[in-house]
């Protein structure tokens, strides 16, 4: 069987045509911060499979709790059923978030949709039939449809589905404030990407605007939700990106790395407050029911993921990739072709002028040992927290030269 013959006539990739317009590349398997193609080339893993797998792959933690459960029970309906793991992870999640009720969801997609329609039905619940959000310029919050009509219609991947997408407001982030204050009787919620917007730019903000926000909400009981399936987990050096705000939102969504990349699942957290308006009033439920929701599998290894990193000294070791992509990057700030390069946290990011080079970037990077996928005109990287320091150069050294490289 040849896999990437078979991958061109059957196998649809996200963001790709069919047959793939780009490479596509047959991985074998994994360990560690390593991917091992199907013709035996390694390569030092710099995206973290899309930025889940915090710490690492195939960790002997996970992969045991994985096997455990498996053999006790693979999947249950969440429906009028609950079990152990499930319960366990929401106890965690809620002692970790400050928000004590929790809804298990399949992605990191569907946990934003999910939050979308709390905040909703909670402003219904009140008297308010509203269901505006106001979103930032540039914010990217998934794929589905709710998704979608809160991500910047001008600089988002969605602007092609035009009018099937529900209409919200949006505004710079500087004008947060102001435009709470303008539209304050007409929403349901505001959502924000706290300090960093993941694709829709790669940016990185003070934490002054979270503030702002949180306070505004605060006086007008709109709902906050804080997008944190990028940046939660301790991607940008605190367990959550809004506590560089010392703020708690509203509602939050988590995901990525919630299992540490070994499977999916997500969920969506919230106040004492919304859970009961919901509950208590003639809505009384929350209609959303994804079929895997709860999925035992996947509920096991995430409270194994969560334990592994609160044992951890990740902190320190999220603080020194913080250190070492602020040494070995800045420099890249003298080159041409580059208009900035940023980084907090476990994520550094090289902003070109132009979106031409990402194609080259990426061939070079993977022939010298490195997996990098540049989005647009953004290079960056996003690695687990046990990355060795050896890995990191060797991922910064990569990308220098390649970029160095460019004409």
């Amino acid at each position: 069987m040849n896999v990437l013959e078979l991958d061109k006539q059957h196998t649809w990739h996200p963001y790709n045509s069919l047959p793939s317009k780009t490479t596509i590349l047959p991985v074998k398997t994994t360990y560690a911060q390593t991917i091992v193609l199907e013709d035996g080339t390694e390569l030092t893993d710099a995206m973290s499979s899309w930025w889940s797998a915090i710490h690492g792959y195939n960790h002997p933690t996970l992969i045991k709790a994985l096997k455990t459960q498996a053999n006790t029970m693979p999947h249950i309906m969440f429906g009028g059923l609950t079990h152990k793991p499930a319960v366990e992870l929401c106890k965690k999640l809620a002692d970790l978030s400050g928000l004590p009720s929790v809804f298990l969801a399949d992605s990191g997609s569907v946990s934003v949709e999910v939050a979308l329609k709390t905040a909703i039905l909670y402003k219904k619940a009140k008297g308010q039939n509203v269901s505006k959000f106001i979103a930032l310029n540039n914010a990217y919050h998934g794929d589905t449809l709710g998704c979608m009509g809160v991500c910047d219609p001008q600089t988002s991947m969605h602007s092609l589905y035009g009018e099937y997408m529900p209409s919200n407001i949006f505004c710079n982030i500087d004008k947060i404030g102001n435009t709470i204050e303008q539209y304050k009787d007409e929403i349901a919620g505001v959502i924000v990407e706290p300090i960093v917007q993941g694709a829709g730019g790669m940016k990185i903000h003070s934490p002054e605007y979270l503030k702002i926000a949180r306070k505004l909400c605060t006086k007008y009981d709109i709902p906050l939700i804080a997008d944190e399936i990028a940046t939660g987990f301790g991607h940008t050096g605190k367990m959550w990106a809004c506590d560089h705000a010392d703020i708690t939102p509203d509602i939050m969504t988590v995901g990525k790395g919630l299992t540490g990349g070994i499977m999916t699942l997500a969920a969506m957290m919230t106040t004492r407050n919304i859970s009961d308006t919901i509950s208590s009033s003639d809505i009384g439920v929350i209609m959303h029911g994804p079929t895997f929701m709860g999925n035992p599998l996947a509920c096991s290894v995430a409270n194994a993921s969560i334990d592994l990193l609160l044992n951890s000294s990740w902190e320190q070791k999220v603080q020194n990739i913080e250190n070492i992509f602020t040494q070995e990057l800045q420099s890249l700030n003298n080159l041409e072709i580059v208009q900035e390069v940023r980084n907090i946290g476990a994520i550094g990011v090289v902003e070109l002028k132009s979106d031409k080079h990402a194609l080259t970037v990426q061939e070079f990077c993977v022939k010298h040992g490195v997996w990098i996928r540049p989005f647009g005109k953004l290079v960056y990287s996003i690695v687990s927290y046990n990355i060795t320091n050896e890995e990191l150069y060797k991922i910064t050294n990569t990308l220098k030269k390649a970029l160095k490289s460019l004409k």
